[in-house]
């Protein structure tokens, strides 16, 4: 299979550049797999399509600030970082803007809005993968000066800067754990009272954690996608999360994870016990890759929002619904004007 049997047109004008105002008040196409029918609806509806004994799997990875703009201390060059990877300590792997500037050795620096100096960082070495290894020093906790001096790592289909309510916009209301230099897109639509409403409902809710690496940005570049390879992304599922999944599926009900984020953890973590899938407590790292012709062992159904032409995110949805399904509910969500990527609309794949 080709990458480009996942293409499709976008108009310009559809890619979301902003969030709408009300978190659940995006729109929401909800597609019914057994009959192929299509229904457009408000996110704040989805409680409708759900039932009592069901279990919505969300990611709880809080989002890095983790692009930071210095200076080369040597030239007084401008240089950019995104911060992709903690390594060990101190030590990180970083997107740095231009790269071919800095050497082994060099120091940037990073200062806050008064020009104090915050943030130094001494270049390591290079990664294959093009980014490379720094060293930070500072003073005080390291996410505290994240936070004065680092804007949110928006895509790069979002053509403007990080905003102050990004901080805030560009995180689920259930964030946790720090970790991830992308938003787990599907769960910004839902707000703490639409949380309350599906819980009173009967629906069980479980949380996992997968901090969203740079993976997320690179394209699939050759043509032929099982060539392809995914970077490793780092995730955990614990004991009391772990059993509510379980016991969702030995009672009959749904799992529908929030994500594709969410998606690739749980399939990540089944293990076969007694000829039957089920998700073990654990923690590590994943570069599952999942496309046409994946036999899904955990999941039911999909809530995501709508991805990038010939990304491994639409393949993923392929796999659980027919590509040619998806590729007509892409150009039907084109000619309805639904809003696409982080900031857009949403779908469940029932």
């Amino acid at each position: 299979m080709e990458v480009k049997d996942f293409d499709y047109y976008l108009p310009e004008e559809l890619i979301a550049q902003f969030p709408v105002e009300k978190r659940d008040e995006s729109r929401l196409m909800v597609i019914h797999r057994e009959t192929n029918a299509v229904e457009h609806k408000k996110f704040y509806e989805l409680p409708n399509y759900l039932d009592s004994g069901d279990c919505l799997v969300l990611n709880n990875s809080k989002v890095l600030p983790a692009r930071i703009f210095g200076k080369k201390k040597s030239t007084g060059a401008n240089i950019e970082f995104l911060l992709t990877k903690n390594i060990v300590d101190d030590e990180w792997q970083v997107l740095a803007k231009p790269g071919k500037r800095l050497k082994n050795g060099d120091c940037v620096v990073f200062y806050d809005d008064r020009g104090n100096l915050e943030l130094e960082a001494v270049v390591l070495g290079d990664d294959a993968d093009g980014t490379k290894k720094v060293k930070f020093r500072y003073d005080g906790m390291f996410l505290e000066v994240l936070e004065r001096i680092g804007n949110m790592p928006l895509p790069p289909y979002i053509n403007r800067k990080s905003l102050k309510e990004d901080k805030k916009r560009y995180q689920t209301v259930y964030c946790e754990p720090e970790g991830s230099v992308a938003a787990p897109t599907a769960g910004l639509h839902f707000t703490d009272a639409l949380l309350e409403k599906i819980k009173n409902k009967g629906v069980n809710i479980a949380y996992v954690t997968l901090h969203v690496g740079i993976g997320t940005f690179r394209p699939v570049k050759c043509d032929n996608i099982e060539e392809h390879h995914m970077h490793f992304e780092q995730y955990c599922i614990d004991e009391k999360n772990a059993e509510i999944i379980n016991e969702t599926k030995a009672s009959g009900g749904r799992i529908i994870p929030v994500g594709t984020t969410s998606t690739r953890t749980l399939e990540s973590a089944a293990v076969c016990k007694n000829g039957e899938y089920q998700i073990e407590a654990c923690e590590g790292n994943t570069d599952i890759f999942i496309y046409p012709g994946y036999e899904f062992k955990i999941i039911d159904s999909l809530i995501t929002n709508f991805h990038l032409p010939k990304s491994t995110l639409l393949m993923l949805i392929s796999a659980l619904y027919d590509r040619e399904e998806i590729l007509k509910i892409y150009n039907i969500a084109v000619a309805e004007k639904y809003r696409f990527f982080s900031y857009g609309d949403a779908m469940f794949i029932r």
